[in-house]
């Protein structure tokens, strides 16, 4: 049982008569690759008498570091009668939360382990990491998104600080693996005093960036054109800085939520599906509070022997499997139950239900890889699922796999679900051709 507290501050728009026609929420207007999002209007109300703004969005990623075996992943047919696989078996009863989708990647990406740089930016960065990085999807949507609650988003690991969340200036974001830190993070309080003097702290810091504002403004007045572009750019960094600062003071101020549940007792180290298991419970805390709405979690892939009855090798020596039989009996051990640690998550967000409805209908869910082949690092024909966030499901959507499909058209469709007016991020040009919402 959880106490939400909604922190967004959103108020109901007033009543107005009904139309003869209705808009949808999401209507965009639509000129040469552009797209603009338009204010509430009265004909935009979802049923008569509707009067509260639609839930909010949030997205979850789940990133594999070894990929998972497509023979026993992928349906043989496409569609929505499709025959489940090996590892879709365990999923039957959440089949028509999530859709699978084969023969998709980012173009361009290669590089074998080096990709998993790019699985959530889709930006080329090469193999010598030359390139620069941009930024990822889970912080481009907390970036626009995330200041409606205490953490703009969460970047968790399995093990290690490696993550595949980069920021907008290509900087990666390292992950929290510690499932204690991170329930001491989201609900341990300090103490109201410490809390207070956090927030002095962070007003400080604001004064300071004030005083920073004032001092370039006076410059302003001596340079030239460009330089004076330039400032406004830098002004434009410096407001969005102390907005951030602003909404810290707030939350600093403010107790954490409360749950009934005790800090949790971390399994082996080498139990990944143990601590995968353990952080998902712990991400599913942190959406029923709106602690957040943006989390990744990585699943890195290290060498440990994991204790699952059958295995008797380190997981990465088992991915290159050389189509070893034996190696990919054990692997597939494996894979089996990190697919059904997924769907033991989607299950728990599709059973729990507020005033809003159904978490996981408000939840994007996606668990992907940047390898296809791990045996022989091929970034191409990537293992993808992707439940609940309001899409219909149930599907099978097999794309080429000698041609593979851009996967960020996912991404797009994610970010247009949870409400950002964009056609297009990085090599996604479109929305993920037949993922649909259930309703506009």
């Amino acid at each position: 049982m959880t106490k939400k507290q909604d922190h967004a501050g959103r108020t109901a728009p007033s009543r107005f008569h009904s139309p003869k026609s209705r808009l949808a929420r999401r209507t965009l207007l639509r000129g040469s690759g552009v797209a603009m999002s338009l204010p509430w209007l009265s004909a935009m109300d979802a049923s008569a008498g509707a009067t509260s703004d639609p839930p909010a969005h949030r997205f979850v990623s789940v990133t594999i570091g070894l990929g998972l075996l497509g023979e026993n992943l992928f349906p043989e047919q496409a569609g929505r009668t499709y025959a489940s696989s090996r590892y879709l078996n365990p999923l039957a009863d959440v089949r028509d939360q999530f859709t699978v989708v084969s023969g998709s990647s980012h173009p361009g990406v290669s590089n074998g382990h080096r990709a998993e740089a790019s699985i959530l930016t889709a930006t080329p960065i090469g193999n010598s990491g030359s390139a620069k990085n941009t930024i990822s999807v889970d912080q481009y949507l907390a970036k626009h998104l995330g200041g409606a609650t205490r953490y703009p988003s969460l970047v968790l690991s399995t093990s290690g600080t490696q993550s595949p969340s980069y920021t907008d200036t290509g900087a990666m974001i390292p992950s929290l693996s510690s499932p204690a830190e991170l329930f001491a993070t989201l609900f341990i309080d300090q103490s109201q005093q410490e809390r207070l003097r956090q927030a002095d702290r962070i007003r400080s810091g604001r004064s300071i960036m004030d005083v920073v504002n004032e001092d370039a403004k006076r410059l302003q007045r001596d340079l030239g054109a460009g330089d004076r572009n330039r400032l406004d750019s830098y002004f434009s960094s410096v407001r969005e800085l102390e907005q951030r600062m602003a909404a810290n003071e707030r939350w600093a101020k403010m107790p954490k939520p409360v749950v009934d549940a005790k800090p949790p007792t971390p399994p082996d180290a080498n139990d990944l599906v143990g601590c995968q298991a353990m952080m998902l419970s712990l991400m599913k805390l942190a959406l029923q509070t709106d602690s957040t709405r943006f989390i990744t979690l990585n699943l890195p892939g290290g060498n440990a022997k994991l204790p699952i009855e059958g295995v008797d090798e380190g997981y990465h020596t088992l991915s290159h499997h050389g189509r070893d039989a034996d190696k990919l009996a054990q692997l597939a051990l494996i894979e089996e139950q990190i697919v059904g640690a997924y769907g033991d998550f989607l299950r728990s967000l599709a059973g729990f239900e507020d005033t809003d409805g159904n978490l996981l209908d408000q939840t994007s869910v996606l668990m992907t890889s940047n390898l296809g082949n791990a045996s022989s690092h091929d970034n191409r024909n990537l293992p993808v699922l992707v439940g609940g966030g309001g899409f219909r499901h149930g599907q099978h959507l097999a794309f080429d796999r000698n041609r593979n499909y851009p996967l960020a058209n996912l991404f797009v469709s994610v970010l247009q679900q949870s409400g950002l007016p964009t056609d297009e991020f990085a090599s996604g040009k479109s929305t993920m051709k037949g993922l649909e919402p259930t309703r506009d």
